[in-house]
């Protein structure tokens, strides 16, 4: 048996819709190419997902579920300083975007550019995919306490880094150039350096 097979039917197919949508996109995606992906027969696929939607709607849920141990643990491990957690996790998108010749794009981010008339039920989810994003940002900068000034932002500035890392992203695919993602992380680097040395600043002269 393969390791396919090991899965659960609805995990199967969970799984290759995510690969194909990330690959072809939701719209240019059927359900066929699901099935085909899968080994599955349309039996077995409508008796857990009505429709394609339903699976990307449970595509959604398993990126906002599962974004602690897939994405944020995997890139923290061993990564003790909160400001370098952010950068560290920045590197890993870039790694992405290397790895696949400069083709890579956010799974979430692709999604809402190309569901830009998504159902409530799909745009919410995607909202909740960047929420969390941001607030692991947050919560990055909100441990790093008093290193930065007090009066920031830190809501605004984890999604200024979200900004930075989807824009970022965009450009490396569409110019196929990752220089365009390297210097949008070198200048938000310089802009949280700038932030660490006011913060100690004002504590030198307290």
């Amino acid at each position: 048996m393969s390791p396919q097979e090991k899965l659960d039917t609805r995990t199967r197919i969970v799984l290759a819709a995510m690969e194909l949508f990330w690959a072809k996109g939701y719209n240019s995606t059927s359900v066929a190419d699901i099935l085909s992906r899968t080994q599955l027969n349309a039996g077995s696929l409508y008796h857990v997902f009505p429709g394609k939607q339903d699976v990307l709607v449970a595509v959604l849920e398993f990126y906002r579920d599962g974004i602690q141990e897939n994405l944020l643990d995997p890139a923290w491990e061993g990564v003790d300083d909160p400001i370098e957690r952010i950068f560290v996790l920045l590197d890993r998108y870039r790694w992405m975007i290397v790895e696949t010749d400069n083709t890579y794009g956010c799974p979430i981010g692709s999604l809402a550019l190309e569901l830009h008339e998504a159902d409530p039920v799909v745009r919410e989810l995607l909202a909740i995919n960047f929420t969390n994003w941001a607030g692991a940002i947050e919560r990055c900068l909100e441990e790093a306490g008093e290193r930065l000034p007090a009066e920031l932002d830190r809501r605004a500035l984890s999604e200024f880094v979200l900004t930075t890392m989807e824009g970022g992203v965009m450009q490396a695919r569409t110019y196929r150039d990752v220089a365009y993602f390297d210097r949008g992380v070198a200048t938000l680097r310089d802009h949280f350096n700038m932030l660490l040395v006011r913060a100690a600043g004002r504590q030198a002269m307290a």
